[in-house]
């Protein structure tokens, strides 16, 4: 006969996470840190300071522990991010350096903090003149036809 379940116990700590598993089958129970469910493959390892959508997009790129952060810098795996076609912010450098020096971002020291604000900035301004350089005069925003070219029609156009 089975023990009473209480529902606010969670279905892993019941020991009910997979079929024919039980408490006495001398399975673990919970999360294993050496290997995922799917496959066998290796569980990722949390990076300090990075969320699970920001750990997603580093894997995306290859970066998988701290020490490749360390290894290619805080500022170039952003950039890594960045490149890749994903919407990091210098939120996402913060946590990166925080990782590297393996302290949470918020203790950060101003200085580096800085450092790494001017060159998101100097970063941004690049994007913007660079996008603002591929785009043909008079083109509107890639939407084709400007709002006015729209409203005046072929034949007003030419005038």
């Amino acid at each position: 006969m089975s023990e009473p379940v209480d529902p606010r116990t969670p279905q892993t700590e019941r020991g009910t996470e997979s079929p024919g598993a039980s408490a006495h089958s001398g399975r673990s129970i919970g999360k294993s840190n050496v290997t995922s469910k799917a496959a066998g493959k290796p569980a990722p390892i949390k990076i300090r300071n990075v969320g699970p959508k920001s750990q997603a997009w580093l894997r995306q790129v290859g970066v998988r522990t701290t020490e490749e952060i360390r290894a290619i810098g805080a500022f170039e795996t952003f950039l890594k991010v960045r490149k890749a076609g994903f919407k990091a912010s210098l939120s996402l450098i913060y946590a990166l350096a925080g990782a590297e020096d393996d302290v949470h971002w918020q203790a950060l020291p101003a200085e580096r903090k800085a450092e790494l604000a001017a060159r998101f900035d100097a970063f941004e301004i690049e994007q913007k003149a660079n996008k603002k350089i591929f785009r043909p005069r008079g083109e509107s925003s890639g939407m084709g036809a400007s709002l006015v070219e729209r409203a005046l029609g072929p034949s007003e156009r030419d005038d």
